[in-house]
C-alpha cells in the first residue's frame, strides 16, 4: 500500500546515512606527531600539535598603550587627534584595532570583543580571532586576548586651558550702564545653551565680562548665538599680520565688528561691545616673514539688545514717524520687554506693539530714564476706564493688562497735599494705597529730540512702572535658585546683590521672561508662609522649577554608603 511504501523508503534514507558514516569513520589518517586518528588535512597534523608547530599570532603585540585625557576624557588616535569613546563602544573598539592594525597585515581578522575588566584599573582586554593559511594550505584559526594599557596624558586643549593664558580669541562684552540686569540674564541664556563649555576662562571685570576661546570657531558660535537672542548687525574683516613670500602663507587676524560706530550713544540704558583678537595657525618658516601693524579692534553690539531685563521698565519716546507705523501709537511708550524684538506698550491706550532690529536702525530712539531714577508712589484712587474706542489705523491692544486712571502721591510728600493724577496700564494690580514705582516727568529736566518737540499737554505728569512689593518678605518666600558661571571676579561693585534682587524680581513678575530661564529648586530653604504675609507678590510655581542633580541624592552626605532598610 501507499503507506508501507512510505515507511520502506524512510528506513532506506536511515540506512543510507548510517552507510556513509561508517566510510566517514574508516577515511581517517593518524597524526603524523602523535598518532591520533584526524580527518585528513593537507598538513596531516591534528590541531592540536599544528600549533605547537606554528603561531599565527607571532608578531602581533599582546601588550598596547593607549594614551587618555581625564580633564576631556577623550582617547590619543595617533597622530594627534583625540576622540571622544565610552567604554566598550564602537568607537572604542575601532581605536584599539588601529593600534594592531600594522601588525595584522599577513592575518584575516575575524572576530574581536572586549572582556570586562573593573572600570578604574586603566586595562582594557580585547579578545581577537584570526586566520593564516599556513602549512600546505590547511588554515588555523587562533582566539588570543590583547591587553591595553591606559595612561594619562593630556591633550593639547586642556594643556591651553590649564595654562589659563592661551587663546586665539577673546569675545569682550561691556555694558556701559549703572545696573547688571542684562548680564544676569545673558548668563542664564549661555548656561542654558551650555555655550561656557568651550571657553578656556571666563573673566568678570567692572563693567563686562570677557570669554577667552581657544579656536576662532567657537567665539564664531558666541557672536552667532547674540546675533541669533537680540537684534543687531554684524561686519566680519581681515588684517594681515604676516605674508611669507616663498612659500605664499598668510597670517591673518580676524576681526568681528556687530552693530555699528553709532551704538556708542548708549539706548535704553544697556550697551554691550565686543572685541576679537582671531589670529589663525602661525607660520613656521626659516625665511623671516614681512611683518605688518595690527591692533584689536572695538566692537560694538546693538545697544540695549541684550536680551531682556537689561531694558525692562524703561521710558523711550518715539518718533512721529514711527510711532505712526505702528497704529497711531503715542510716543511715549514703556518697553515691557526686550527679547529678538523690544515690546512697547502705551500707557494712555494700551497699544501694544513690537520693533525688531531694523525697524530700529532706521528709527532709532533714546531711554528717557533710568531704574534708579524711578520713584516710589502710593495710589490715592483708582478708576478702571472700559470700553475705550480708539481712532481709525489704530493697532493692537493688550489683553493681559487694564486701563485705568489713578491719582497718586509721592511717598516723600506725604507732608504736602500734591497729587498727581495719570493714565497706566497696571489697572489689574493697583489697588487703592499699594505702592507703585514711577518717572515723575512734571519735576524732571529731560533733554530729548522728540520729547522737547511735543506738545507739552500730551506729556504726562507721571508715567507708572511697575507695582512695589516689600522686598523682605520676596526673599524670604523664594524657595528657588539659580546657576552661575565659573568665572575669575575682579572690581566687584557692592550693589551687586541690590542688582541681582532686582533680576530675581523680575524673572517672578514675568512668565515670558521665566521660559529662557533653567530655575532650580533650592532645597537647602524653607519657605516661611504666613497668613499676614501674603501681599500678592508674584511667585514661581512648582511646577516651573527643576530638580538640580546632587551626588548625595543616591548615597547620602559626602558620598556616605546608602542606607537601607
Amino acid at each position: 500500500s501507499k503507506r508501507q511504501k512510505t515507511c520502506l523508503l524512510i528506513d532506506s534514507n536511515v540506512y543510507v546515512l548510517q552507510s556513509l558514516n561508517n566510510v566517514a569513520s574508516l577515511l581517517r589518517s593518524l597524526c603524523c606527531t602523535c598518532g591520533v586518528p584526524i580527518p585528513p588535512n593537507p598538513a596531516n597534523m591534528c590541531v592540536a600539535c599544528l600549533r605547537t608547530q606554528v603561531d599565527i599570532s607571532e608578531g602581533i603585540p599582546k601588550q598596547v598603550t593607549v594614551h587618555f585625557c581625564k580633564q576631556c576624557e577623550r582617547y590619543l588616535q595617533p597622530p594627534a587627534t583625540w576622540v571622544q569613546c565610552a567604554l566598550e563602544s564602537r568607537e572604542l573598539l575601532a581605536l584599539c584595532l588601529k593600534k594592531l592594525k600594522s601588525s595584522m597585515t599577513k592575518v584575516r581578522l575575524i572576530d574581536a570583543g572586549f572582556l570586562w575588566t573593573e572600570p578604574h584599573s586603566k586595562r582594557i582586554k580585547m579578545k581577537v580571532t584570526i586566520q593564516k593559511e599556513v602549512m600546505n594550505g590547511a588554515i588555523l584559526q587562533q582566539v588570543f586576548v590583547v591587553e591595553f594599557v591606559v595612561q594619562y596624558q593630556m591633550c593639547d586643549d586642556c594643556h591651553r586651558v590649564e595654562a589659563k593664558d592661551f587663546w586665539k580669541a577673546v569675545v569682550q562684552v561691556r555694558q556701559k550702564t549703572v545696573h547688571k540686569k542684562t548680564f544676569y540674564y545673558l548668563e542664564q541664556l549661555i548656561l542654558k545653551h551650555k555655550l561656557h563649555q568651550n571657553a578656556l576662562n571666563i573673566k568678570e571685570i567692572h563693567d563686562g565680562i570677557d570669554f577667552y576661546y581657544g579656536s576662532k570657531q567657537h567665539a564664531q558660535k558666541m557672536v552667532d548665538f547674540l546675533q541669533c537672542t537680540v537684534p543687531c548687525r554684524s561686519k566680519t574683516s581681515q588684517r594681515l599680520i604676516s605674508h611669507d613670500i616663498h612659500s605664499n602663507t598668510y597670517n591673518y587676524k580676524e576681526h568681528l565688528l556687530c552693530g555699528d560706530r553709532t551704538c556708542l550713544q548708549a539706548f535704553l540704558a544697556p550697551t554691550l561691545f565686543f572685541k576679537f583678537k582671531m589670529s589663525q595657525t602661525r607660520v613656521k618658516t626659516s625665511q623671516t616673514p614681512q611683518l605688518h601693524n595690527s591692533f584689536p579692534f572695538d566692537l560694538c553690539l546693538t545697544p540695549g539688545c541684550p536680551v531682556l531685563s537689561g531694558c525692562q521698565d524703561n521710558i523711550v519716546c518715539l518718533s512721529p514717524r514711527l510711532a505712526q507705523s505702528l497704529g497711531n501709537m503715542g510716543q511715549v511708550c514703556v518697553c515691557v520687554r526686550v527679547t529678538s524684538t523690544i515690546h512697547l506698550i502705551d500707557p494712555n491706550t494700551l497699544q501694544i506693539a513690537e520693533v525688531d532690529g531694523s525697524t530700529y536702525w532706521r528709527n532709532p530712539f533714546n531711554s528717557l530714564c533710568n531704574p534708579r531714577q524711578l520713584e516710589e508712589f502710593i495710589v490715592m484712587d483708582v478708576d478702571i476706564i472700559r470700553d475705550q474706542k480708539l481712532g481709525a489705523g489704530a493697532g493692537m491692544r493688550s489683553n493681559k493688562h487694564t486701563l485705568a486712571e489713578v491719582w497718586v502721591q509721592k511717598t516723600s510728600e506725604m507732608d504736602t497735599s500734591q497729587q498727581y493724577h495719570c493714565r497706566t496700564f497696571l489697572g489689574h494690580l493697583l489697588n487703592i494705597g499699594d505702592l507703585v514705582l514711577g518717572f515723575d516727568f512734571a519735576n524732571s529736566n529731560v533733554n530729548d529730540e522728540y520729547l522737547n518737540k511735543m506738545n507739552p499737554h500730551h506729556v504726562p505728569d507721571v508715567v507708572l512702572i511697575k507695582k512695589s512689593y516689600d522686598r523682605t518678605r520676596r526673599v524670604k518666600r523664594r524657595n528657588w535658585k539659580l546657576q552661575e558661571m565659573a568665572r575669575d571676579r575682579e572690581g566687584m561693585d557692592t550693589d551687586d546683590e541690590r542688582q541681582y534682587q532686582d533680576f530675581l524680581e523680575d524673572l517672578e513678575e514675568d512668565e515670558a521672561l521665566r521660559k529662557n530661564v533653567n530655575i532650580y529648586r533650592d532645597v537647602s530653604k524653607i519657605p516661611v508662609e504666613s497668613d499676614t504675609d501674603d501681599d500678592g507678590a508674584p511667585r514661581i510655581s512648582l511646577a516651573e522649577m527643576l530638580e538640580e542633580l546632587s551626588l548625595t541624592d543616591a548615597t547620602g552626605e559626602d558620598g556616605a554608603d546608602m542606607m537601607t532598610d
